[in-house]
């Protein structure tokens, strides 16, 4: 592998790199989230090797954020919601003993991002959802080494991320792209024939697009294999994220669209696989464990010793495949469009989904109609035009696309009620 964003014969040396012996100082963004929340146990089995000294998080976790700062013993939170900055400060002085400091407090939709270029050694990214592009620029630009778990941050900022990652700086962290991460040091680029994506296929697969008709949000929040929060689940559902992960892999590994597949693989255990040119394929494998990837990306160039669960080898288990049902499941040929297109295309593509996600939990979209109105959406925004993009121009179309899809949304559940009241 060479040229790649996430090489992973790269060593990058970052500015903070910890004395010989001492443990690595982390910053956590996300960390009341599901990534956040299994860092914080990494971190606390492993006290000799990591030390955090930020904690961010959207607010609406007050006291767990305000209990992870006293375990962890960190220097500073940071909260989204400016109105939950009193009652984060509450929720310290409760959890922390008399005469006990407490850290800083930073409040405001810019405090993750400020977190993230303080100093430390790795930032882990595990906010959910673009908002994650502007920590990610900054964490890059302040030199940290970057444990990338916010997908959408690559996908909708991808040449801006890009523009500023050093060799090595990125080490990702969603199981798929770890898998290929670590699959990869098994040869060279030009040894890589075909990337493999494995897809537990969600709680649906096998049903037909006319069965997916009428599935409920509570039918699609109950998800198989992880244990998420609801837009990443209902991502899964809609075969969304793996979408997602196909542009993410484009990007992270520079392999053309073509040489990445997507296959079913209901178990969860391969979690992805390099087909190389020679014919042989490496596949990393574990339990479906979150902890095992967010230590490698923390840890980074060093494994950590029992990250994560192991198989029993005694045991007998078997494992299937199948290819995807791209009827069913289009959202993965039209992530592939998006993403070739380039430009703005993926950040439509991602804010319309995130709309189209709010909008099938409230009840005004069917299933199916996620996909759909994504599609339309895409459509109507075109080819971007060839020139370079900035972060403007990312949250310019973000913000029309949420526009739109709402529009699209509102528009599909009247003609819906009219239909029913008829």
């Amino acid at each position: 592998m060479t040229d790649s964003l996430a090489d992973p014969h790269l060593r990058f040396p970052a500015a903070a790199a910890p004395a010989a012996g001492a443990p690595r100082d982390i910053v956590i963004l996300g960390s009341t989230g599901s990534i956040g929340t299994q860092a914080v146990d990494v971190v606390r089995s492993n006290p000799d090797r990591f030390r955090v000294t930020g904690l961010s998080a959207a607010g609406g976790r007050v006291e767990l954020m305000a209990e992870q700062a006293r375990q962890l013993r960190v220097a500073t939170v940071a909260v989204a919601r400016e109105d939950k900055a009193g009652e984060l400060r509450a929720a310290l002085r409760a959890a922390y003993g008399p005469g006990e400091t407490l850290p800083e407090v930073l409040a405001g939709p810019d405090a993750a991002t400020e977190l993230a270029a303080s100093p430390c050694h790795t930032v882990l990214n595990g906010i959910t959802g673009s908002i994650g592009l502007a920590p990610t620029l900054a964490a890059l630009k302040a030199g940290r080494a970057l444990a990338l778990a916010n997908k959408e941050s690559l996908i909708v900022g991808g040449p801006l991320v890009k523009e500023l990652a050093a060799p090595g700086q990125i080490v990702p962290v969603d199981s798929e792209h770890s898998a290929l991460f670590q699959a990869l040091m098994g040869g060279t680029r030009g040894e890589v024939r075909k990337l493999l994506v494995t897809a537990s296929g969600g709680p649906f697969r096998g049903r037909t697009r006319a069965e997916l008709a009428e599935v409920t949000p509570q039918d699609a929040l109950a998800h198989p294999t992880w244990d998420m929060g609801p837009v990443i689940t209902i991502n899964s559902a809609t075969l969304v994220n793996k979408g997602l992960e196909v542009i993410e892999a484009h990007l992270l590994y520079d392999i053309p669209f073509d040489r990445i597949q997507v296959v079913v693989h209901p178990q969860s255990a391969v979690h992805s696989m390099v087909e190389f040119t020679d014919g042989s394929t490496l596949a990393q494998c574990g339990p479906p464990d979150m902890r095992l990837p967010i230590a490698l990306g923390i840890g980074w160039p060093e494994r950590v010793p029992d990250a994560g669960p192991v198989f029993s080898w005694t045991e007998a288990m078997s494992w299937d495949f199948y290819p995807l049902d791209e009827e069913a499941f289009p959202s993965v040929p039209l992530a592939c469009h998006v993403g070739a297109l380039g430009g703005t295309a993926p950040a439509v593509f991602n804010a319309a989904n995130e709309e189209c996600v709010e909008a099938f939990l409230t009840g005004r979209l069917p299933f199916t109609g996620i996909v759909d109105t994504v599609a339309a959406v895409v459509e109507e925004h075109g080819t971007p035009d060839g020139t370079g993009l900035t972060l403007s121009d990312v949250l310019e179309a973000e913000t029309w696309a949420r526009r739109r899809a709402r529009e699209l949304a509102q528009k599909a559940h009247t003609a819906q009620t009219a239909e029913a009241r008829a």
